[in-house]
């Protein structure tokens, strides 16, 4: 895609294509990738596409998390497959809505939650691109916790989660028709005050509710989160865990 000039004079954005510059850094030929939705993401699949077009690296695949990244990684040339051709994925990379000190996440304000988790589980590592602004003491304490349902019985999912302490609003597309994910599902945005007491906790008891078919709860999965910072990016690793 070609950036227009003056594209990143925004400082958000001159942010997260700092880190995604360096997670594309990480990719070596023949890899095997999991592509992530959102904008960090979008970025992280330029800067993968000038390395394919430079011939930096080669032989690279990547599976993608939404309608919208395969669009977006097919204009740019990058080759893809599906999970089920590609079921070991070697790196996956991928955006976050909120980022907490030990690298569990909040995800899915894109859409992509379902998708994009299960992904991340087919892979080895978990890198998250994101800027600062992601970055959070308290999950849930800037973004709700999106929560994918099936269409039937949606009143009774509001009622679950307003007595899980929530407030709770069905998600609507542009068209002002209630959102539909790649899967086919709605998604009711679930806002914590104050933020998630116990994550955990509660990705278990959404985990057991017939209905809910997935929540953008992402604890435990991320290796590696690249935070940009302006013009450069750190390197933050999940504590007791592995990149």
């Amino acid at each position: 895609m070609k950036q227009e000039p003056g594209a990143d004079a925004d400082p958000a954005v001159t942010s997260k294509r700092a880190a995604a510059r360096l997670a594309a850094g990480m990719v070596e030929s023949g890899m095997k990738l999991g592509l992530g939705t959102g904008s960090t993401a979008a970025l992280f699949l330029e800067e993968l596409a000038r390395r394919l077009r430079t011939g930096e690296i080669a032989g690279v695949r990547g599976v993608p998390t939404s309608r919208r990244t395969a669009e977006h990684a097919t204009r740019l040339g990058i080759p893809l497959a599906t999970l089920d051709e590609l079921p070991d994925l070697d790196l996956v990379v991928d955006g976050a809505d909120e980022v907490d000190p030990h690298l569990d996440l909040i995800k899915g304000l894109g859409g992509a939650l379902l998708w994009e988790k299960i992904v991340a589980q087919a892979g080895r590592r978990m890198v998250v691109v994101a800027d600062g602004s992601k970055l959070v003491e308290r999950l849930g304490a800037r973004s709700p916790v999106p929560v994918e349902v099936v269409r039937f019985g949606i009143g009774a999912q509001h009622a679950f989660l307003r007595d899980l302490g929530a407030t709770t609003s069905l998600r609507s597309g542009p068209d002002g028709e209630a959102f539909r994910t790649d899967g086919g599902h709605n998604i009711i945005d679930a806002r914590f005050p104050g933020g998630v007491d116990d994550p955990p906790a509660l990705e278990r008891i959404l985990s057991r509710r017939a209905g809910i078919v997935e929540s953008g709860l992402f604890l435990g999965m991320a290796g590696l989160a690249i935070v940009g910072d302006g013009n450069s990016a750190r390197v933050m690793e999940r504590r007791g865990g592995t990149a």
